[in-house]
């Protein structure tokens, strides 16, 4: 399910002004402001307001809080489970019970404006196929998306993500190469490793080297690169 206009439901506590929007001055007050009661996108607020909105309302309605991800929702009903993973105004769930599931979509219309997206096959760059043997993960689309961005679409493979007889050091007196671009690209790497154990190791090595980043470093996170290019699932 996804949220419609989620920032706007938030409530916040704080006291914060706003001017009067161009096209809604009015006239008798043109210098006076406008103090908010609820959230609006671009406030620093906005994001707790509304988590701190949702969760409040499902706890009201017989939901725990999982201990460790704060963003995951709990609801047990004798034998049966309802899980609700919540990610900004993103939300997917299941049920050990269709009937759950269709209980919760009507909960969540009661008090919000939501959109119904169907069975989870996309999700944070996860694609996700259920079959009747079980759920499977991919992240090839993430892969192919990350590959572009870089200009990497058109490289050649490689077999392995590092060079075994190579070690990456420090090498103080390499090249610099930019630091924002190399920062931006082992970002995106590190997004992936969650699913790819095969490259977790040569990414966190890279990672080490990201204040002062040379070209021997670039060439090994190319390396990465160029092995997604062969290896995208």
């Amino acid at each position: 399910m996804d949220v419609k206009s989620a920032f706007l439901y938030g409530s916040i506590e704080e006291e914060v002004y706003v001017c009067q929007p161009p096209g809604f001055e009015n006239p008798s007050y043109p210098d006076r402001v406008y103090k908010l009661k609820k959230a609006l996108y671009g406030l620093h607020q906005a994001p707790r307001a509304w988590y701190d909105t949702l969760s409040s309302y499902l706890l009201e309605n017989g939901f725990e809080r999982g201990v460790i991800d704060k963003t995951l929702f709990i609801k047990r009903k004798k034998k049966d489970i309802l899980l609700v993973q919540i990610y900004v105004d993103d939300i997917i769930f299941g049920s050990t019970k269709d009937n759950m599931c269709k209980e919760f979509e009507e909960l969540m219309h009661q008090r919000f404006k939501m959109s119904s997206m169907g069975e989870l096959t996309l999700f944070l760059g996860l694609q996700v196929q259920q079959k009747s043997d079980g759920i499977f993960i991919c992240r090839s689309k993430y892969v192919q998306d990350i590959l572009t961005k870089f200009g990497f679409s058109e490289s050649k493979p490689a077999s392995t993500p590092m060079e075994t007889h190579k070690q990456i050091t420090a090498d103080l007196e390499g090249e610099d190469m930019d630091v924002h671009h190399y920062r931006s690209m082992i970002g995106s790497l590190m997004y992936l490793t969650a699913s790819r154990p095969d490259i977790m190791f040569p990414v966190c090595v890279c990672a080490r080297f990201q204040v002062r980043p040379k070209q021997s470093h670039y060439q090994a996170v190319k390396r990465i690169f160029r092995y997604l290019k062969g290896q995208p699932t």
